[in-house]
């Protein structure tokens, strides 16, 4: 379906782009020194934080796939923010002043203090692959749907985004990042209220109350309470809420790097707590526009296309239809936020790595400032680039999706178990801690390929459900660890 934008709305999205640029050229001035660039010379107010941690958590899929979960079945998303709430807890009790008593910028430093530099080898350069991945996926995917809106071919549109993003990190730095990333957030959350606000002066009006036909459907469930692990039950997404979100605030340079931008161990704390706080009712109106959209399009009145298939299709429908020029430009300019503030993070936090734990730890230690704000610029600009790349060679894949879960699953095979040995301070030898790592990474190839095999072969197949594959590695890489560790003690 292609619903395109009027002047108006065009206009709405040319000045958005220009008001990014904008921005990043007036941080270029503040940006000096690889501190600023990396975590803003840590002055930055913990509710901007907050935000900017916040908006981590989504982005231009989670605009579309949310409310279209919700309209295809339920509530269940709702568990994984739910379960934000006790690993923030944890995180900011256990991990944080950990965090800020090593002065960490480069989260993966602190594995090496723990566990060695093999860790953080592994780890670091795990990241910056699965990082080129995410830029990948998020442009694709933001640029596939807004090629429903706009008259510009799929490619171009990767290219603009990309470039757009790579200008405004590269010039400001992480500055430029959590500001840009307040401002879209602002602009992200303004569009899904006032989505939510026209559902719901049409579902909740008489004589319909057409909300009926959602509570009749069961729309509001979280889910299957049963105990399996094979299907998208309310256990699963328990398991999967509480290791990914663990896997976010502590092992991620995604979210660390913004609540290392404040000033004292109290406001990174404060920071990580505003941006649960938001993030949760935020899921709840992503999932409510969902909803209320399969109550609007129950009535008579309002018809969806035919060719529309599947939930992720509705919004864009909705937005399409339903909203005034405008506000239409508005909120695709906040679809198109979300996948930037994603990126821009994914940016500054690659070169911040790539930085701290190669260039400065084994080429230049001794690295001037300029060289370091040089390389910091310079790898932002090909690690965007390797990113605007593979988002190309995505177009022809069958499923963007399934690579992205496929990748992202080897790549992060072992890391959150490696964090959690080191912040129990669990002592195993580097060999040893390589086979836990290699074994999780096992688990993980198993858990994504060994699937519908032949008759023969089916005692080797995974049967559970792919989410949880790489908290079930985790798991495994614990467990081995363990095992090690009973196994020096027994040799003393």
């Amino acid at each position: 379906m292609n619903y395109q934008l009027g002047a108006i709305d065009t206009a709405i999205l040319v000045v958005y782009g220009l008001i990014m640029i904008g921005m990043g050229v007036y941080f270029l001035r503040k940006t000096k020194t690889s501190e600023e660039f990396m975590v803003a010379g840590r002055g930055i107010p913990a509710w901007a934080a907050g935000i900017a941690v916040m908006s981590a958590y989504t982005s231009s899929i989670s605009y579309i796939a949310v409310p279209g979960k919700a309209f295809d079945s339920n509530w269940h998303p709702l568990i994984f923010a739910l379960t934000a709430l006790p690993v923030t807890w944890f995180v900011t009790k256990y991990v944080i002043p950990h965090y800020r008593k090593h002065k960490i910028i480069s989260v993966y430093k602190y594995l090496e203090e723990k566990i060695g530099d093999w860790g953080r080898v592994y780890a670091s350069l795990s990241f910056v692959l699965f990082m080129i991945g995410r830029t990948a996926v998020i442009l694709y995917l933001s640029s596939l749907l807004l090629t429903s809106f706009i008259d510009i071919d799929i490619q171009m549109l990767i290219l603009i985004i990309g470039v757009l993003t790579i200008a405004y990190t590269l010039m400001g730095g992480m500055e430029a990042v959590i500001w840009t990333d307040v401002m879209q957030s602002v602009i992200m959350i303004g569009g899904l209220v006032f989505s939510a606000y026209i559902l719901t002066t049409e579902v909740f009006s008489e004589p319909d109350f057409l909300i009926q036909k959602a509570f009749d459907a069961d729309k509001f469930s979280l889910g299957d309470s049963s105990f399996s692990l094979s299907s998208r039950t309310i256990w699963v997404m328990i398991i999967y809420g509480i290791t990914e979100n663990i896997r976010n605030l502590m092992a991620d340079q995604n979210y660390t790097q913004k609540y290392s931008s404040v000033a004292t161990e109290k406001k990174a704390k404060k920071s990580v707590w505003i941006a649960m706080l938001i993030y949760l009712p935020l899921t709840i109106i992503f999932l409510y526009i969902g909803t209320a959209m399969f109550a609007f399009y129950s009535g008579s009145a309002h018809v969806l296309d035919p060719s529309i298939v599947k939930g992720d299709e509705v919004f864009p429908f909705f937005i399409a239809t339903e909203l005034p020029v405008g506000l239409k430009g508005l909120i695709i300019a906040a679809i198109l936020a979300a996948s930037m503030s994603t990126v821009d993070s994914a940016l500054n936090s690659s070169a911040t790595v790539l930085y701290l734990d190669y260039y400065k730890k084994y080429f230049r230690p001794n690295a001037t400032e300029k060289s370091s704000i040089n390389f910091l610029r310079i790898t932002t600009v090909v690690w965007g680039f390797l990113g605007i790349l593979f988002s190309l060679l995505l177009i022809n894949a069958e499923s963007a999706l399934d690579i992205w879960w496929q990748i992202s699953g080897i790549f992060g095979g072992g890391i959150l178990g490696l964090f959690l040995l080191a912040i129990f301070n669990v002592k195993i030898k580097r060999s040893q801690g390589i086979i836990s790592v290699i074994f999780s990474i096992l688990i993980i190839i198993w858990g994504t390929f060994l699937r519908e095999l032949p008759e023969n072969l089916k005692w080797l197949e995974c049967t559970l459900d792919p989410i949880i594959v790489g908290a079930v590695a985790t798991a495994g890489l614990i467990m081995l660890a363990l095992v090690f560790v009973l196994f020096n003690k027994n040799k003393k």
